[in-house]
């Protein structure tokens, strides 16, 4: 096979198959959805992964297209959140405004706080990595403060559990 014909082929896979950091993105953006529903409508895990991975992840909705998602990254975040929620809620709000506990932070939010906390805990990936996604992931859903938030309350978490990844910065 010719140089131009292997660079035209791996140009077709490329267009054709997700790329794998898309795949991360789309899983945690689904993972935050899937916990905000179940925060709010207090929709049981089991219901929320069937409905998740069969209605909405690569699926195209209301003439929406949702990207394909990393399934495991999925489900590994919203499991571990519920799992690890009684280690997660007072991490967060050691770093939340005194007064400003986080159940009383907006469903979407916590859901996202929760979410990066998480992957701040199970020590990969990079913590500036997932700082950046749930700061993308708060900015599809809340306002330029909110998401500031994000960053902030991450990046302190991150500091404090990663302590490590920041000698040296």
């Amino acid at each position: 096979m010719s140089d131009q014909a292997k660079s035209q082929s791996s140009s077709q896979a490329e267009k054709t198959a997700p790329q794998k950091p898309m795949k991360k993105s789309a899983a945690r953006l689904g993972a935050v959805q899937a916990l905000y529903q179940m925060d709010l409508a207090a929709t049981p895990l089991n219901d929320v992964l069937a409905e998740f991975e069969s209605h909405w992840l690569g699926q195209e909705v209301e003439g929406i297209e949702f990207p394909e998602a990393d399934r495991r990254l999925f489900r590994s975040v919203v499991e571990g959140v519920l799992n690890a929620q009684r280690q997660i809620d007072p991490l967060v709000d050691g770093t939340l405004s005194k007064g400003w506990p986080l159940k009383r932070v907006e469903a979407v939010l916590r859901a996202v706080l929760r979410a990066g906390a998480f992957e701040l805990m199970a020590k990969d990936p990079p913590a500036r990595v997932v700082i950046t996604e749930y700061v993308n992931v708060a900015g599809a859903f809340l306002d330029r403060d909110e998401t500031g938030m994000v960053n902030a309350v991450l990046d302190a978490l991150a500091h404090e559990l990663r302590p490590d990844e920041f000698r040296g910065a």
